[in-house]
């Protein structure tokens, strides 16, 4: 079933629109909320929270790409949850990620005009990047990738990815800043 037909679904306030999301959406949400947690029973509670958002979400919201707009609601949901269950403690290298991630952006505190603006800030940024840099900052800072990971899966070392996520957050960094961001 395509994604035109699981939203008409959502619209119809029709259960099947869960189950179709699951089939097809399932194992790529688990592993977004995999990547962040590192507890598949954790990443399992995650991807159904994911799909009660989603019910709440669609209608008003009419998502074109259904895969992307589940997997920044997983994401979202994974996050909080990792914050929660770390407030007080240093752990892991999702806080590196992200750590790494928020010192090249502005507040969160930013009224919502101007995440919008930042969200086009980004997306424009992604799209001046060549893909190999384009695809290693997403692995690193969307799916929350090790450097590791990135290294085996693009054929690098260790070393390179880390020298490239650098360079891409200040070349982000600068970016942001010349378009009045201030970091």
């Amino acid at each position: 079933m395509d994604d035109k037909d699981i939203v008409s679904l959502y619209f119809a306030r029709e259960e099947s629109a869960i189950t179709e999301s699951e089939n097809k959406y399932g194992r790529y949400l688990h592993s977004v909320a995999y990547n962040i947690l590192y507890s598949h029973e954790d990443a399992k509670e995650c991807v159904n929270d994911t799909y009660v958002s989603a019910w709440e979400c669609i209608p008003p919201h009419k998502p074109t790409v259904l895969r992307t707009f589940l997997g920044k609601i997983t994401r979202n949901i994974a996050i909080n949850r990792y914050r929660s269950d770390h407030a007080e403690k240093r752990f892991g290298d999702t806080d590196t990620v992200i750590d790494e991630f928020f010192e090249c952006i502005p507040s969160a505190d930013m009224p919502i005009e101007d995440s919008l603006v930042l969200k086009d800030l980004i997306n424009g940024f992604l799209a001046s990047l060549d893909a190999k840099t384009r695809i290693v900052f997403m692995q690193r800072y969307w799916y929350f990738l090790s450097v590791r990971e990135i290294a085996k899966i693009r054929g690098m070392t260790e070393s390179n990815v880390k020298i490239t996520l650098m360079r891409t957050r200040e070349k982000f960094k600068q970016y942001l800043q010349k378009e009045g961001y201030t970091v």
